[in-house]
């Protein structure tokens, strides 16, 4: 799902990134040299309410690992940079990709209409599958209403419900059903609104293409090539594997008072192809590295997950299941996606070399920014 938040989609993204860099105490970086900047916006943060941050960074130095704050907020052990966490919608850059290797292999074309592979399925209150194709899926320019936005799914998942439902199993037919009890949000094609019921229903195009989940495919064609250890698709399993953090959240609007609630462990089928996965900050900076220097993908297919569209703010685009963002202050432009769901906010962007990479977690998803840290990283010293 989304970073930030998941209650309406993307989070403000552009505004995270965009935000001045936060000031603190000067603080050593636990490994490495040249990312003090990087330290001290991580360390600004958790001073700013963020529980912890684990992150790595991958350049031509070397690797650096930097944390700040803790993991578990009760026996006050601190975050490690090996931590694995949940990567919410970072997961759809892995889907996207398996379906581009899937039309390099002429199994699928993207043009397709979503009707093709899934008869009927995207019918009803305005949606229609026979004029939306597969790419208006991957770029969110289908007008597919996002099902994370229903009032019911809402309630149990992000609001004090969730602690009722955390286990809930939900089914992509399930989601995808609760979408069409909604009007579309624009005809498809005429303009871009983040919906993760583009990503529920991507997941199910894999299935139908090669007869297979989208986990046992991203498995085979991503997860193993790259030797992705930390990186795993838990289906409905509750747990996180070790190592880990706890997961916080309020389970309200990232600006209403409140208390802190310990959420690691929760059934992330409601999340699906969307933002269910599960992995580490040096996988990572591994996957998007790789995929940026056409490691997964032949030129043509990353030439179009590449191409981008206007994402609602000016240093933000969006291509298929990849952002492009162009607001650091010192013109770096970087390629990748934030992700977030029930107390894990994660962040995963490489240069369009693929040769200065970073990757970092809060394991709180209501307070900090994303900006400062990315900030510090590429313009910072």
């Amino acid at each position: 799902m989304a970073a930030r938040t998941v209650r309406t989609g993307l989070m403000g993204l552009a505004a995270a990134l965009t935000a001045t860099a936060f000031t603190a105490p000067a603080a050593q970086a636990d490994s490495g040299t040249g990312h003090r900047a990087t330290q001290e916006a991580m360390d600004a943060a958790v001073a700013a309410g963020v529980p912890g941050v684990a992150g790595q960074a991958r350049d031509a130095h070397g690797v650096w690992k930097g944390t700040s704050g803790v993991g578990d907020r009760e026996s006050g052990a601190p975050r490690s940079a090996h931590d694995r966490y949940r990567i919410g919608s970072l997961t759809k850059t892995f889907v996207s990709t398996v379906l581009l290797q899937l039309q390099a292999e002429g199994r699928i074309d993207l043009d397709d209409p979503v009707d093709k592979w899934l008869p009927g399925v995207v019918d009803g209150n305005g949606h229609d599958g026979t004029k939306i194709s597969v790419r208006q899926l991957l770029n969110h320019t289908s007008g597919i209403f996002n099902y994370t936005a229903d009032p019911d799914i809402a309630r149990k998942a992000f609001t004090t419900d969730f602690l009722k439902h955390r286990y809930d199993t939900y089914t992509p037919e399930q989601i995808v059903a609760v979408a069409m009890r909604h009007e579309p949000d624009f005809a498809p094609g005429t303009d871009w609104r983040y919906s993760n019921t583009n990503y529920a229903l991507a997941g199910m195009i894999v299935e139908k293409v090669t007869g297979r989940t989208y986990a046992d495919e991203v498995e085979d064609r991503i997860i193993e090539p790259l030797d992705l250890h930390a990186t795993s698709l838990p289906g409905t399993d509750p747990t996180m594997p070790e190592p880990s953090s706890r997961a916080y959240s309020k389970l309200a609007p990232p600006d209403q008072d409140g208390p802190m609630y310990d959420v690691t462990e929760m059934n992330p089928s409601v999340a699906g192809a969307a933002g269910a996965m599960i992995s580490d900050s040096a996988d990572i900076n591994r996957f998007y590295s790789a995929l940026l220097r056409g490691k997964l993908l032949p030129e043509r297919e990353l030439k179009e997950m590449k191409t981008t569209v206007p994402a609602g703010e000016d240093a933000l685009s969006y291509g298929l299941g990849l952002m492009k963002f162009s607001g650091l202050s010192c013109g770096q432009e970087v390629w990748g996606h934030a992700g977030g769901i029930n107390g894990s906010s994660t962040y995963g962007v490489t240069t369009e070399n693929g040769r200065h990479s970073l990757a970092f977690n809060f394991n709180g998803d209501s307070e900090g920014e994303a900006g400062p840290i990315l900030e510090a990283e590429y313009c910072g010293k």
